[in-house]
């Protein structure tokens, strides 16, 4: 399966992506496939796991072996993604969501590709709900894979509650009640220092304040939900909150699927999955336009 490099230049630097594309004939349906949370590449890893896991990447070769092209790419400051002068504190969520917007833009513009369908992992899968809502964007579908049903800060907070010692939870769960209340912590411990550090809490204020579900429900296009029965980060209660914003939304479950989207470990056949049900999905609105 062929794959052409993507570069776009921005105000603030470059998008770099990897557009893979099918054996078959164009024209094709096309996925933006947007990463999760931290320094994310377009192929799914990121430094702080440890390890490779290449679950972007596979999940384009799946999806391009059913006819559907793919764009990922690197976030901004991250591999090919060059941003000189990147500060912590003056990225926002927001600043993600332009650049989804960007790329999809550059799929709108290519002959070969008719649809778009913006399929988020994680945290990008409240980007590319964000994104679909800009016109510029030209998107046909969304798809959330993984994706949170509550606010992050509601999500960390029950994280915090399995996993703190009670005399740092009480700091902590104070901190995000000012976050979420889009003021700054003035006095952070130094326990909590490496997540409420202050060049990072711009970023925690505005990505605070989105809400999953009411962000589908006001929605146009169809929304495909994926989860992983096994997801221990993003419970699968969580696709029940996003689909009660989203009630004509479709939800896929995948029984034994983690939430890098690993069945057994194995994050390749994972995303066969995944790929697998996108694509049948995506077909399936096809032949509704047609029709």
């Amino acid at each position: 399966m062929p794959q052409q490099e993507l570069a776009l230049p921005t105000a603030w630097g470059q998008l770099a992506g990897t557009l893979q594309l099918p054996d078959s004939p164009a024209p094709w349906p096309a996925a933006l496939l947007i990463a999760g949370s931290g320094p994310t590449d377009r192929d799914g890893n990121n430094p702080l796991l440890g390890t490779h896991i290449d679950n972007l990447k596979r999940l384009a070769a799946a999806l391009a072996a059913r006819g559907v092209a793919s764009l990922r790419y690197d976030k901004r400051g991250v591999g090919a993604s060059v941003y000189p002068g990147l500060s912590e504190d003056a990225l926002r969520f927001e600043h993600l969501v332009d650049d989804a917007v960007a790329l999809a833009g550059c799929l709108a513009h290519d002959d070969r590709i008719n649809r778009i369908a913006l399929v988020g992992h994680s945290e990008g899968a409240l980007i590319a709900a964000l994104a679909a809502h800009e016109e510029q964007a030209q998107a046909h579908a969304v798809v959330s894979i993984a994706g949170a049903g509550s606010r992050a800060s509601a999500l960390m907070r029950r994280q915090m509650e399995d996993h703190l010692p009670q005399d740092i939870a009480g700091p902590a769960f104070a901190a995000l009640a000012a976050l979420e209340s889009q003021q700054r912590v003035e006095d952070v411990p130094d326990e909590l220092f490496l997540l409420f550090r202050p060049t990072v809490q711009p970023y925690l204020i505005s990505w605070f304040r989105h809400d999953p579900p009411a962000v589908l429900a006001d929605l146009q296009v169809p929304v495909m939900l994926v989860h992983g029965s096994a997801d221990v980060q993003v419970g699968v209660e969580h696709a029940r909150w996003l689909q009660a914003g989203k009630p004509d939304a479709r939800l896929e479950i995948v029984a034994g699927m983690d939430h890098l989207l690993g069945m057994g470990g194995d994050t390749r056949r994972g995303a066969d999955v995944v790929g697998g049900a996108v694509a049948a999905w995506l077909q399936e609105l096809d032949v509704d336009v047609a029709a």
